[in-house]
């Protein structure tokens, strides 16, 4: 599977962008797709995942009811709806793919769990 992030930009606080990850080859073999960040001089974070058995959407606390995880299995493609962002949302902004399909919930913020990458996209809120 061969992922591609797309979407970044600089935004001011409060404002919105929405990201895109558009997936090519075995794409059937995607479980959960997810999306993870690196803000500069820190360690990658969970940000959202969707599980593509159940559609059940998981979310870092942060970032709850201000993102908004979908897909969209004809196209391949995942989302990730971002409003109210806020300057701490500033980083590198990467999809994922695990072919677990029934990957736990307890599992799915774990970065090892993931089996394909995109190359990242850049994300900046300014205050």
């Amino acid at each position: 599977v061969q992922l591609q992030a797309s979407g970044g930009g600089l935004v001011q606080a409060g404002g919105s962008l929405r990201l895109s990850c558009a997936a090519s080859g075995r794409t059937d073999s995607s479980g959960v797709m997810a999306w993870f960040r690196q803000a500069p001089g820190k360690e990658r974070e969970f940000v959202a995942a969707i599980r593509r058995s159940d559609n059940n959407k998981f979310y870092e606390s942060s970032v709850k009811g201000r993102f908004t995880i979908s897909r969209d299995n004809a196209r391949n493609t995942m989302y990730l709806q971002m409003n109210g962002l806020e300057p701490e949302d500033t980083a590198v902004y990467y999809c994922a793919v695990s072919r677990k399909p029934h990957l736990i919930s307890s599992r799915i913020r774990d970065s090892n769990e993931y089996d394909h990458w995109g190359q990242g996209t850049l994300v900046t809120v300014s205050s």
